[in-house]
Parts: structure tokens; sequence; C-alpha cells
């Protein structure tokens, strides 16, 4: 599942211009804490062409065509095909004036006691398998066959289930998985007869499980289960549940859709709802004639039928039975589509979506998926092996996309692409969700972990596979230099927090799943990934992923499962390295000291928490760090810190630098004479984009810990005024934009004077750029003067808001060209941050006149940044309002973190109507606990984390308990950050001429 969903909200300001990336469930992404002075998070327009000759489509009136089914594995020994540019290659030593390889590197108290009240302490984690809640295993389900007929009027569905078992056992009962299904029949059957039928039917709601007695005992053996059924088609974004949009015409229309991950299966069917007990699924659709019918797999058979709950005559369409797989991948849709298909690849492909959105938007994504599906063959040595695949535009989506097999579901603006109305920020965004998606139809889905504490095998790859095509086809957005500001700032963020928990995370119930499609399975876990594959070599790490695949093909695998393949491919102790990391919670942070006299290097490793207040026995964990030393010679790759502390050698400490291209995960924690120094080597060429930015990276959290002064953080990044690169500037701003975030309760005169900072350092810069657009843009060019008039304007340079101000009045009175793309949400800021309730308004009325989800999604994550209370009142009624699918309301109440004003107000809105949020979120715990975050997280003093400890008190926080703590945490850092730099800060902005 793609974590760019809707509400993933993380800590340390990630301030992009750039659509945010993650992914993350996450189930839903986020927009971050971003102060009023921050550029406003925008979207940019397309430098390349597609090529067009697939005819479109009319709306399939039928449902689409059978294709066959081939299930077969290749063994690819040679990828001499394809083309290098690999982020992984290993190389001893590499000089640095050879052209850098470029490595990959991604992006939620009281202690946290997750999974079954454990701590994670930064001790080794108990075994998870322990306490976990499981259905019995007297009975085995081997097939299931489902008969759904949906209720548009009603919204409830009809269904049917014959389940074919394996019994373990003489069995008098049967327990399954259920949710909001109202069970009228349980019978045991042999063809058409009925051999016993049930005697009680029982429910534990807490569970989730239905347990069905029966009258007769059923033999060791085989047998079927006939249920039959009514569920509910409900509007919580989870099992089979309904989605709505506007016709053409505007009236309302309807489409029957489904989200299994991770355990909501069992609202669509009863079920085994466990990722161990995979089966195969045959699935029939009864719908009325005009309507297209799809499932995992093509059609086998379509035939007229009497519909007995509506008395007309429909069709039932019947789809070939799938290979073996996990309830969490089952898929179904019912509704008026439209489609696009391409023949490029192997088998068909096709994009689906409702008459609200212009089909041919899906072009570019249909495209990159046949490439993309052609790649990930050749690289994982495995065909894909479904007969098609179909990818949809679903209105109402929890989270960025589900990777269900052949039917792949995703968030409108996660796969329709106009390249008149987004900007390049969108299309790499949509690039990234669909190769995300397709990964997992090996990862995951052809191999599946066996339970959730596994998740990160499926995250963690499909994300860093998804860099690695990304960069394989578009080289010139040189995606892994963002790795680093990105994906590995994503993973170190949440990790810092006491809250956070193992990649491998003990999973005990199923409430707790939900919580942990976070940062560290994806982030993490693919940093992790990207580690070992630096460590072991890219061909080495392949070829262990090939005899993965391999070897568990349609099975179920734990982490141990890839270790044994890496090390067989290898030969090196891959499990020994790699499981401290991913079965512990943290990482370290490595200070470094140097003695001149035998030219050494002394380094020493510590667990880093952003509170910086680590406790002996949070410190236990001895982590095998990959240290990665720079010199003038190159990268030495072969330094391990494998103790608590050691000394190295070095040839030269006049430049040194070490986790080269940061591809390790670790902070680096130097002496501010060598931060100096590697300022200095900044300027003369010496370090790397990674470099360059993962150094501010880690100068800026080592000040947010106490490691280093605030303000000696500043003086760096004051000294990279002559910088170039659009990543290492975006690391630049959004670390200014951490500290304006901590400080956004101080006193004006030094919030005024970081603003005023952040205008001196990049106005120049940004004038010298620009803010006209061409073609002969490259995508990364469009990006970089997008951030820099986004930052610079809403810094107060009055050239830039009086243009900004310009283009928006022009845009509002009907001129669509006079914003482009890439800045039309920093336009609509700025406009916000300078105007009042003219400009408030305009935006709204853009947001409810446009159809384009990118569109909409600007307008709404602009408006929370008015200040003015009236404003900020009425942006908070619309959250709630009807106006705002549940799947969006994150985006106003995000903009409202961007000031002090909306961070008081989001609270006691939080408090005031907790009932009505509680109610229509309920039912989707992540995007709750993301509202949760949104409302706490920004808060940054003890009487406000009191408050919010008293409000949750006497709540029931099963379902948010995990987002609360690490917002709570959050909330702790900025507490212990302010309280050692409130004084230093206030001097060096009145030092350096920034205030009176």
């Amino acid at each position: 599942m793609s974590s760019r969903a809707a509400c993933r909200v993380e800590f340390v300001p990630r301030v992009l211009t750039s659509t945010p990336r993650l992914r993350f469930r996450p189930r839903t992404l986020l927009s971050v804490p971003i102060p009023a002075s921050a550029p406003a998070i925008t979207t940019a327009p397309t430098t390349s062409q597609w090529r067009r000759n697939h005819v479109w489509r009319r709306s399939a009136l039928s449902s689409p065509p059978s294709y066959g089914l081939d299930l077969r594995l290749t063994n690819h020994s040679s990828l001499s095909s394809l083309p290098r540019s690999s982020p992984f290659e290993k190389t001893r030593i590499t000089p640095i004036s050879t052209s850098p390889v470029r490595h990959c590197s991604y992006r939620r108290h009281n202690m946290c006691r997750l999974a079954g009240d454990l701590d994670h302490t930064g001790g080794a984690s108990p075994d998870p398998t322990q306490g976990r809640e499981l259905l019995p295993t007297n009975v085995i389900p081997t097939h299931y066959d489902v008969t759904l007929e949906p209720n548009f009027d009603k919204f409830t569905f009809e269904g049917k289930v014959l389940i074919d078992f394996d019994v373990q056992e003489e069995s008098k009962s049967i327990s399954l998985h259920t949710v909001e299904v109202d069970i009228h029949s349980a019978q045991i059957k042999s063809g058409e007869s009925v051999i016993s039928s049930s005697s009680a039917i029982t429910y534990d709601e807490s569970k989730q499980i239905t347990k069905i007695e029966l009258k007769d005992a059923v033999p060791k053996g085989k047998t079927q289960l006939e249920i039959k059924y009514t569920g509910q088609l409900n509007d919580q974004m989870a099992g089979f549940y309904r989605s709505t949009y506007k016709k053409t015409d505007g009236s309302d229309g309807i489409l029957a859709t489904t989200q299994m991950e991770a355990n909501d299966c069992r609202r669509a069917f009863p079920c085994f709802d466990e990722p161990m007990h995979k089966a195969k699924f045959t699935v029939t659709l009864i719908a009325d004639k005009d309507l297209t019918c799809l499932s995992n797999m093509d059609v086998a058979s379509e035939s007229e039928v009497h519909s007995d709950m509506s008395g007309s005559t429909k069709k039932a369409v019947k789809f070939n039975t799938t290979p073996l797989m996990s309830t969490y991948l089952v898929a179904f849709i019912i509704g008026d589509l439209n489609y696009i298909e391409t023949k490029k690849f192997r088998v068909p492909i096709r994009v689906y979506s409702p008459p609200s959105s212009d089909i041919e938007h899906g072009r570019f994504a249909l495209e990159l998926a046949a490439r993309t599906l052609e790649y990930y063959e050749k690289i994982f040595g495995a065909e894909f092996p479904l007969p098609k695949m179909d990818m949809v535009a679903i209105p109402d989506f929890a989270a960025g996309a589900m990777e269900n097999w052949g039917l792949i579901t995703y968030r409108v603006v996660d796969l329709m692409f106009d390249e008149k109305t987004s900007g390049a920020a969108m299309k790499e965004r949509v690039a990234e969700v669909v190769q995300h998606e397709l990964a997992h139809q090996w990862f995951g889905n052809l191999v599946t972990m066996d339970w959730w504490e596994g998740l990160w095998l499926n995250e963690g790859f499909a994300t860093l596979m998804s860099w690695l095509s990304c960069n394989y086809f578009y080289p010139e957005w040189k995606v892994w230099e963002n790795y680093v500001t990105d994906n590995l700032q994503s993973a170190l963020g949440l990790d810092s927090l006491r809250s956070s928990h193992p990649i491998e995370v003990p999973v005990k119930r199923a409430s707790e799943v939900d919580q942990i499609f976070d940062a560290i399975s994806y982030s993490k876990g693919s940093c992790v990934l990207r580690m070992i594959s630096t460590y072991l070599g890219e061909e080495t790490f392949l070829e262990g992923v090939r005899r993965y695949i391999k070897k568990h093909a349609y099975g179920n695998t734990q982490t141990n499962d890839l270790w044994a393949a890496l090390e067989e491919a290898s030969g090196k102790p891959v499990r020994e390295i790699m499981s401290i990391w991913t079965k512990n919670v943290g990482f370290p942070v490595v200070q470094v000291t140097e003695n001149e006299k035998d030219s050494s290097i002394h380094v020493k490793q510590n667990r880093f928490l952003r509170t910086g207040d680590t406790k002996p026995e949070e410190d236990q964990v001895l982590y095998p760090v990959f240290l990665g030393l720079r010199s003038k010679d190159g990268v030495d790759e072969s330094l391990t810190l494998a103790k608590r502390e050691d000394v190295f050698k070095v040839k030269d400490l006049d430049f040194y630098k070490l986790n080269a291209n940061h591809t390790s995960i670790y902070r680096t924690c130097y002496t501010p004479e060598r931060l100096t120094k590697l300022g200095q080597s900044a300027k003369d060429g010496l370090l790397t984009v990674e470099d360059r930015a993962g150094m501010i990276a880690d100068a800026g959290a080592l000040a947010v810990s106490g490691y280093q002064k605030t303000s000696g953080v500043l003086n760096l990044l004051k000294g990279f005024d002559t910088e170039t690169s659009f990543v290492v500037w975006s690391e630049i701003i959004a670390r200014v934009a951490t500290v304006q975030s901590a400080w956004v309760f101080e006193d004006a005169a030094v919030k005024d004077g970081l603003e005023a900072f952040i205008k001196e350092l990049i106005s120049e810069r940004a004038h010298k750029l620009g803010w006209a657009f061409s073609d002969k843009d490259g995508h990364v060019e469009q990006q970089f003067k997008a951030m820099l008039f986004g930052a610079a304007g809403m810094a107060g340079d009055q050239k830039i808001v009086a243009d900004a101000k310009e283009m928006f009045n022009k845009y509002m009175a009907g001129d669509r060209s006079a914003i482009h793309p890439n800045i039309r949400g920093s336009v609509f800021s700025i406009a916000l941050k300078y105007g009042g309730k003219e400009e408030y308004d305009a935006i709204l009325n853009f947001y409810r006149n446009s159809t384009n989800s990118d569109e909409r999604n600007t307008a709404l994550r602009c408006i929370g940044r008015a200040k003015d209370p009236a404003l900020i009142q009425q942006t908070l009624d619309l959250v709630l309002g009807g106006e705002v699918k549940s799947q969006d309301i994150y985006l106003p109440t995000s903009g409202l973190r961007s000031h002090a004003e909306g961070i008081e107000a989001l609270f006691s809105w939080l408090t005031e109507k907790w009932p009505e949020i509680y109610k229509r979120l309920s039912g989707n715990p992540p995007i709750l606990g993301s509202m949760v975050t949104i409302c706490t997280s920004s808060f940054a003093k003890q009487e406000q984390l009191d408050k919010v400890e008293a409000f949750f008190k006497d709540i029931d926080t099963k379902a948010f308990a995990q987002p609360l703590a690490q917002s709570k945490d959050a909330i702790r850092s900025k507490i212990a950050w302010l309280g050692r730099d409130r004084d230093d800060v206030a001097a060096w902005v009145r030092e350096n001429s920034y205030s009176s």
C-alpha cells in the first residue's frame, strides 16, 4: 500500500515545494507542520510527453474480456540487457573525481506500549509469536467461492460464500473473522446436499470472530461451508464500501469498491483474515447490465440472472480463480467506469476511472505501468503471473493506493495526471506511487509475510524498488539525491522518538496493525534494504532477491527467509548483522573526536533520542554501523563500528566525512571545528549532494536533541549561500522551518528574525532563477524555482508578494494561465497570508467549482493559512460540514498548523467536536489517528502538553495509541529544545541584526 495517502503526519517539518512524498497508510499522507513563512506545498508541470498511440476505449458497458491465465516463473540470470544507473553498487575505494554513484537513502510521551503492552526500549524484542490473537486452525481454508450483489439504495449487499476447508481434526465448530456481517445461514455441504447445519452462531465483537457451532461433527479430511449473509456497503473506506462522485450532469454517482488491507476483508465476506492463510478465490458479481465489474482476475463468464433483491434481470460476472493469495489482496469493483488500454506489456493493462475524471489523464500512469512491469520481470527473475493488470481511480480512498493483485486501486490524484493543471512534483509523485504498487505484485502478493510484524518485507521492498525503477526510467530526476532528504529523514525523524517501534514490531491483535503502516515499516525498512545492498553490492543483493522470490513464490515468509537468501547469494553473515537493525527500536548517533598526533578518529555510538534524555536501559543495543569514510582518495566502505567505541586511522585529517552519501542509518556528531571545515569542504566541491544535504539534516537533528547549539546550525546554514543544489536548499529551508515550528509560540521579534533570515538567505537566488516556466526547464529546475519562489514569498519578499497578488487576481478573474501549476499552492498561500476574507472566499469558491482533484487539494491545503479568527472558524466548520470527503479532511486542518492561532484553534475544535470526529472516523483508525496528530503535535509548551494529556485521560485511545504517544513525544522534544536554546536563538537573531 502506498503511504502517499492522505493524512500521514510527521513531526520534524519536511518543507517541500513539491507534493510530499509517502507514501505511507500510511493509510494517508500528510501535510506537515509548516511555519507561516515556509513555502507552500505546490505541484509542477511535466516536461516530457508520452506517446499517445493508444485509442481511448468507450465506457466498458460490460465486463472486461477473459485473457486466460498462464502462471510462470522464469530465471533471468543475466540482466545485461538493462543499462545501469545504480544506487547500490559497492565500491571499496571510489575516487571523488569520478562521477558519483547515486546511493539510495525515505518518510509516525510515555513509553510506547504497542503490541500487547510490550515496551520497546532499545533492547532485543521478545518472541513476537507469543500471545497473538489467531483463529483456531482445526480447519484450514483452501478456496473461497464468493457471490456478491450490492444494493445502492439501502447501502447493503447480499453475499454467499462457499469455503473449501482441509479439516485438520474432527470438529464441531468453525471460527471465522467477520465485521458488520449479518449471517442468515451456515451449512456444511457436499455438492448440493446439506451434511450439517449450524446449531448456534456466536460473535466475539472484541476479536471480530464469529463461531459457528455445528449440529454434527465434521470428520478429518475435506469439507465445504456455505454461508449466506448481508453486509454493509459502508462509507468508511474499508472492506466492501461505497464511493461517490459527481456525474457530468451534476448528480451524484456511486460505485462499490474494496479496501481489504489490513483486516477488512472480513467486512466483505466471512473468512480467515490472516495473511498466512493463503487460498484461491473465485468471485462472482451481480450488477446492472450497464455497469462495469472488475476483480483480481479476468472474466470467466457472464450471464443473465434474476435478482431477488431488485426483481429485475441483471448480469452475473464470474471471474477466473486466482492463484494462492492472502485475503487482504482480494478486490472487486462495480460501477460506471471508462478505461484506456495498452498492450505494450505481455498482458493487457488498463486504467479505469469514473466519469468524473478525464480518462486520458490516466495515460501517463498507463504507459509507465507497461514499462515498469517489464523492468520488474527482468530484475526479479519472475514473470507477473496474472492475465491482466487493471489500475482504478477511486473517488473516496483512505490510502494513496492499494496493491490488490491484478486490480490496483488509487486515490484519483495518485493515478490521474493532467499535464495542463499539475506540475513536475505531481508527476514524480504519480510515477513513484504507481511503481510502488507494481513492485508489490512480487513483494507482498507473490511472496507474502506470514504475519504483520513482517509488514516491512512488503512495504520496505516496494518503497526501495519504486525509487530504483523511477531512477531507471527518469535519471534526470535525480531521485537518489532526494532519497536522503525524504526517505532517510522520514525514517530517522520517527525513529528518534521514544515511542517509535522496531521494524519487526510484535503485533498481537487486529487493532494494532493499522498503527504500524508508518515511516518505520516503509522508510526505515527501505533504508535497511538500501544499507544491506550497499554492503553486499547491487548484483549480489538482487541475486539474493531473485532466489528469495523463486523459493517462496505463492507462499509466506519471515524476515529470516530473506536473510537466508541473501546469505546464500553472498556468503556473508547477513542475518547476524541485519537482525540487530530490524528487531530493535531506534538508531545510533556516532560522536567523532580527533587525535592529530596519530592521525586517528575516535568514534562512539549511543542511541539517539530527539528528546536528548536517553536512559542507560534504553542504550543497550550496539549496532553494526557501516561508517562509510569519505576522504580525498574516495570512499572506504570496509570500516564498521561493531562495539560501543573504537579508533580508526585516517590518512589525512584535513578532509574526511563519515557516512558517505548517507547510505547508513545513523546521525554523525562532529565537533564544531570539524563541522565548520565540512562546510568549507562543501564549498570546495569535495562533498556530493547527498553528503551536503545529509550533513545539514544531521546538524539540525542534533541541535533539536541538545548535542549542538541551534545557533551553530543557523551559522552553518548561513554559510551555504553559494549552494546550487535543489535538494540541499530544500533541506536548508526544512531545517529553518523546524526551528520556526518549535518557536511558533515564542516572542514575535525572534519569529520575525527567523523569517528575515530565510528571506535574506534565499531571495537573491529566487530572483536569479525567476518564477517563469518554460518547456526548456528541466524537471528538477522547475521544482527548484517553485520552492524558492514560495519560500521567499512567504518570508515577505516584496517583489514576489506583489507578483503573487497580481497572478492571483488574474487567475481568479478567469485567466487560468496566470499561475503556473508549479507555484499555484505558493501563490494561494501568499495571497492568504497577505490578504483577507476576499482572497479566502475566492480560494474556497475555486475549490467548490473545480473538478480537478489536484486543484481542489491545493485549495484545501492553503485555506488553513488564513489567520483571521473568523476565517479559522470557517475552515474548521468546513472540515465536518459534509463538503469535504473524509479522505481529505486532513488537508484544511494541516494548513492551520502553520501559525499559533491555528494550532490553538485546532485543539479547541478537537476537544469540542470529539464525539462527532470519532463517530465519523472510527471506522478508519489511521485517519482518526492522523487527525489526533494534526490537532496535538504542533504544541511546544508544557501547559499545552498537560491539556492534551488531560483531555485523553478518560478516553479509550486504543485505536490511536501510537500516534498519540508520538505526538506527546514530539511536544516533549520541543519543550526540552526550547528550554536549552531559547536564549541562544534570541541572541543569534539579535547579533546577526535580524531583529532590533
